[in-house]
């Protein structure tokens, strides 16, 4: 690891041997979730004399440029401070064993909870504006000189406490950029998850926030349709890729076939008008024509104003 680099983050070290005694050896049953940069375990670790509920992101050796990407996460979390991003505990790099320690999220990922009866119109639209306020921040911040380009936004990297407050996470493969050149391209190949991808990253050969702001629009609408962004073993090919199928029932005026069941219940017309705008014009192919990112939080914000205030009404009219 470069020295520079370890005056910075040296703080953050934790011993293996704390680490294996937190997961039980890594045990199989403590296995909460299963990416591409490696298996995840659940764990008690002992910190200032408290045993705290924790996540240990384990770097599979296969994995390719992994160490690359572990450094890049570790670096840029250890600078991050936000109630929606993911905080650091610490990390691990010794015996070869590359280890990410993040404190443990209650409800999963939003991925696993995306068709869950149970989360409702109120909380779907909450956990939206806590992504946008993330994006907002990781864009700019008065504390730091550089912006943050995520590239991997997806329903797997959104985790959610025990109060469904999102926290976003997954920071192997951001790019930092400086805030007085944060409209430029960033070359850059094509990286990301199935699904979420800018299409305009080929054509510009690189990213721009713009690029986040495509891949939170399609998780916008696998919030409001309750699916995930691609299913691989879909039989109508129309239907694997969210994004487009979102985009043709919106101009076509039939959204409501597509949306989540609880939902189409749930949320007022009105409140699914705003809301689908939102998520349809971040998907815009060009991108100097999707929205900036606070414009986002404020027509979210007022989406969830809207909702709230037709519930009561009819709470009072029913009374």
């Amino acid at each position: 690891m470069d020295s520079t680099l370890i005056r910075k983050i040296g703080h953050l070290q934790i011993p293996l041997e704390d680490v294996l005694v937190a997961t039980d050896n890594f045990a199989d049953e403590n296995i909460i979730s299963q990416g591409s940069f490696g298996p995840a375990y659940k764990g008690r670790l002992l910190r200032s004399g408290n045993l705290i509920k924790i996540a240990a992101k384990r770097l599979d050796p296969k994995f390719r440029h992994g160490y690359v990407h572990f450094l890049n996460e570790v670096s840029i979390l250890s600078e991050l401070n936000h109630e929606n991003v993911i905080s650091i505990i610490g990390f691990c790099d010794e015996k070869g064993e590359k280890i990410i320690v993040t404190p443990s999220m209650a409800n999963g990922s939003l991925q696993g909870d995306l068709d869950n009866p149970d989360l409702t119109c109120t909380q779907r639209l909450k956990i939206s504006i806590g992504v946008a306020r993330a994006l907002s921040y990781l864009r700019h911040d008065e504390g730091r000189s550089y912006g943050v380009i995520h590239r991997n936004i997806n329903s797997s990297t959104i985790l959610l406490d025990e109060n469904w407050e999102p926290k976003l996470s997954g920071f192997g493969i951001s790019i930092k950029q400086s805030v007085n050149q944060d409209d430029r391209v960033i070359l850059s190949e094509p990286i990301g998850t199935l699904g979420y991808m800018d299409p305009e990253i080929k054509k510009m050969k690189g990213v721009t926030h713009k690029s986040d702001i495509y891949a939170f629009g399609v998780v916008l609408f696998e919030i409001l349709c309750g699916r995930k962004a691609f299913i691989e073993k879909e039989e109508e090919e129309a239907n694997r890729f969210l994004a487009l199928l979102a985009k043709c029932h919106y101009e076509n005026k039939t959204l409501e076939d597509i949306i989540h069941p609880n939902l189409r219940i749930q949320m007022y017309p009105q409140s699914l008008v705003k809301f689908s705008e939102v998520a349809y014009s971040c998907l815009n192919e060009d991108q100097t024509h999707r929205p900036d990112v606070n414009d986002i939080i404020s027509r979210l914000e007022r989406t969830l104003e809207l909702q709230l205030g037709l519930e009561k009404f009819v709470r009072f009219s029913i009374v």
